[in-house]
């Protein structure tokens, strides 16, 4: 700082200065986690890492996410996950599995084998076959099982002791370790009195069946990341660039901003870019979720991941690598699915304390029994059941792979959540709020109507204003001209064209002096409206565009007729508006527009509650003061002018068709301009809010019941372990549940 007059004014910082304080974000891949406890562990030793501001590790991802300053490196955050028992592998590759390890199935499948014979005593008597394998016999299958499919319960147990933590690990190993201790001292203590009753069975049963329940709720982790995965593999691996007239197929990696590259029929694109030669229909369905290719000519935009149709299109690159409009999009789905919800924070303070108190509630269960029977071996057992039973796996689970799946297919189907919060809120959203043009307008002016005046034919007023219009890149005469090829019209040429500042546009066609614009061209021309006054009157009263086609100069020009242009409102847009109305959602339009302009919108697409001529920054107002009414308030727009309501809204959505602001602002994007996707961005946020808690609710159950029943004898540690096994499959199977989500499918059933 400078002192004296210029002290409340601090010095620029030097290169070196803003480098030491610049941040970053690094992801790690973390392997070894079991339970929720583990990832709370995990964050809270990169934590300790000075420079570290904020650690998030996702267990359904196994993905650390670590910000802190660019001085802190690499190397400091593996060796913290290290330290703390855990590994590390590169971010973009999955943890590999140990060498020389026996594949997972297979290790399960002989404990299975090994198992079997073990409970078989317990099924039979069920059926009132009364039988007992030998205790020689039953330590003799259980031991395998007990330490080497067991193994690496000790492994990862000694990890969180020497972390001075617990996890699900040590729970298991504390619980199988008690029964199978008990069964060899009772089967060397009563060795020469027959075969005493032992537990080998529940030991090696709750080992069997908890690394069954890990290999397949693994499994159906995979499953959550299927749509990223998809994603990936949109990319294509080569491209056909263009040097000098030669086509050559090249890496990827090697293509740079204004290449030239050409896309056979059949091919994905490889590029964003714009099309310069050819014409094609592409199909972007796992881009943006149009369900039916786009036909691509020149000028028209690509983007990579598409696959083009039997055309063949040349292309100049606009982006590659990781500015693609895919590279953006993976990024955005990744960046949701690592992030953790609030509700997520709650349940990892539960976790933390989880195993602590299960080891407490196992402890006085055995004093408790001791005291109350004074059978030791019966305590033992139902302390077994108690470590059994509870396990903080699935509640660490419930909410990340609900949020996984859930961001996941929404993204296939055209909707980008960009974090965990936007989802988590948008669920309870009751008003929504429209920008009028571009969001529910196609934000460009077209023909709406035409009229002739006298006895002039009504195609020769669009055939002779097209005409004056040639050449011109005006919005209304792009307008003109594209009514006039719809109705495949001959336009005959135009001479002597000379632009009317603030007026319109005159010429000669067909030998004649024509004029084409404003009112007060035609007033000050000398010409009278007649019988398309009130018309005129009426259209400009409904926010229309009204234009003049004059004959003649003045003072003796005459009225040939009328153009009418407007916005028209975009496909579907109505039957949007009514959907929500439908799901008891408030609609609200925001409009810089005039009130004439505002109420015809308003009328054809049925909204009630509107307000026009609003600047940009009375947006961001208005939305605030509906949040202030105690509404949850969605903020649909597209335009710079619309980041700052979207910022102010509960939950901002904006169109890809947009501005890149307004995407960077929201924390949703409708990869189409089709208003329905606001809807269906609400139904996912719903269905995955739903799924979340529905998982927690379950993931509580299992403790909270079983828990009590296995602390009151009623729950033998076999099945204290398959429900125990069960509870994280079903949680990830709940979430798996939203795959099956589909655009639209709330509103038709």
């Amino acid at each position: 700082m400078i002192w004296g007059p210029f002290q409340a004014y601090p010095m620029p910082m030097t290169p070196a200065q803003t480098t030491h304080n610049a941040s970053r974000e690094t992801t790690l891949q973390v392997g070894g986690m079991t339970c929720a406890s583990c990832s709370a562990r995990v964050e809270k030793a990169l934590l300790k890492v000075p420079g570290v501001s904020s650690a998030t590790v996702n267990l359904a991802t196994e993905r650390a996410s670590v910000h802190g300053l660019i001085t802190v490196p690499r190397e400091a955050l593996v060796q913290a996950v290290e330290a703390a028992g855990y590994t590390v592998s590169d971010a973009d590759e999955p943890v590999q599995p140990l060498p020389n390890r026996i594949p997972e199935p297979w290790a399960i499948a002989a404990g299975a084998v090994l198992t079997v014979p073990l409970l078989a005593p317990m099924l039979l008597s069920g059926l009132g076959i009364h039988w007992m394998l030998d205790g020689w016999i039953q330590w003799a299958l259980a031991t395998p099982i007990q330490f080497v499919l067991g193994a690496r319960f000790y492994r990862e147990a000694f990890k969180a002791l020497r972390a001075r933590s617990g996890n699900m690990d040590l729970l298991v190993a504390l619980g199988t370790s008690a029964a199978y201790g008990l069964s060899v001292y009772l089967l060397f203590r009563h060795a020469d009195h027959g075969s005493p009753h032992v537990y080998f069975e529940a030991s090696a049963a709750v080992i069997t069946l908890v690394r069954l329940g890990k290999w397949l709720e693994g499994r159906a982790k995979r499953q959550t990341t299927e749509a990223i995965r998809a994603l990936n593999a949109l990319r294509p691996a080569t491209a056909h660039r263009l040097r000098e007239g030669q086509e050559q197929q090249v890496p990827i990696d090697s293509l740079v901003v204004g290449d030239v590259v050409r896309v056979h029929p059949g091919e994905r694109v490889a590029v964003d870019g714009r099309v310069t030669e050819g014409t094609s229909d592409v199909d972007e369905s796992l881009i943006t979720g149009e369900s039916l290719p786009v036909a691509k000519h020149v000028g028209d935009r690509v983007t990579a991941g598409a696959v083009n149709g039997d055309g063949v299109l040349t292309v100049e690159t606009t982006a590659v690598g990781a500015e693609t409009t895919l590279a953006r999009i993976v990024r955005l789905v990744e960046s949701a699915q690592a992030a953790k919800a609030p509700i997520q924070r709650t349940v990892d303070r539960v976790s933390e304390v989880f195993v602590p108190v299960v080891l407490g509630v196992a402890l006085l269960t055995a004093l408790a029994w001791l005291g109350w029977s004074g059978d030791w071996e019966q305590a033992i057992v139902n302390a077994v059941a108690v470590l059994v039973i509870a396990c903080p796996c699935a509640l660490g689970l419930a909410t990340p792979t609900a949020i996984m799946v859930g961001t996941g297919v929404a993204a296939r189907h055209g909707i980008l959540i960009k974090d965990a919060l936007a989802l988590e809120i948008a669920h309870r959203v009751d008003t929504v709020v429209f920008d009028k043009t571009g969001t529910l307008t196609q934000g460009r002016p077209a023909l709406i109507d035409f009229r002739a005046a006298g006895d002039v034919e009504r195609n020769e007023v669009l055939r002779l204003a097209a005409a004056l219009q040639q050449g011109s890149d005006h919005p209304l005469a792009r307008a003109v001209g594209q009514a006039a090829r719809e109705r495949g019209l001959d336009l005959p040429t135009s001479t002597s064209l000379r632009a009317l500042p603030g007026r319109g546009v005159s010429g000669m066609v067909d030998g004649a002096l024509l004029s084409l614009g404003s009112s007060r061209l035609m007033r000050e021309s000398g010409a009278e409206a007649g019988t398309l006054g009130a018309l005129a009157h009426a259209l400009e009263a409904e926010g229309r565009t009204v234009s003049w086609l004059l004959k003649g100069d003045s003072p003796t020009a005459r009225v040939l007729g009328l153009l009418a242009f407007g916005d028209p409102v975009k496909p579907g847009a109505a039957a949007a508006i009514s959907r929500l109305k439908t799901q008891g959602v408030r609609v609200v339009m925001l409009t810089g527009d005039n009130p004439g302009s505002a109420i015809a919108v308003a009328r054809e697409l049925g909204i009630d509650d509107y307000t026009a001529e609003v600047l940009p920054g009375d947006k961001s107002a208005l939305v605030q003061r509906l949040r202030a009414q105690g509404r949850v308030v969605a903020m649909v727009g597209d335009g710079i002018n619309d980041a700052p309501a979207l910022a102010a809204a509960d939950v901002g959505i904006a169109m890809a068709t947009g501005t890149d602001v307004a995407m960077e602002t929201a924390g949703i994007t409708l990869m189409r301009g089709e208003l329905s996707l606001v809807a269906d961005a609400l139904d996912i946020s719903r269905r995955t809010s739903a799924t979340l808690w529905r998982g927690l609710f379950w993931a509580f159950v299992y403790n909270v019941v079983g828990m009590p029943l296995a602390a009151f004898g009623l729950l033998n540690p076999v099945i204290a372990g398959a429900a125990m096994a069960l509870s994280s499959v079903s949680v990830v199977g709940n979430a798996l549940l939203l795959r099956r989500w589909r655009p639209g499918k709330a509103a038709r059933a």
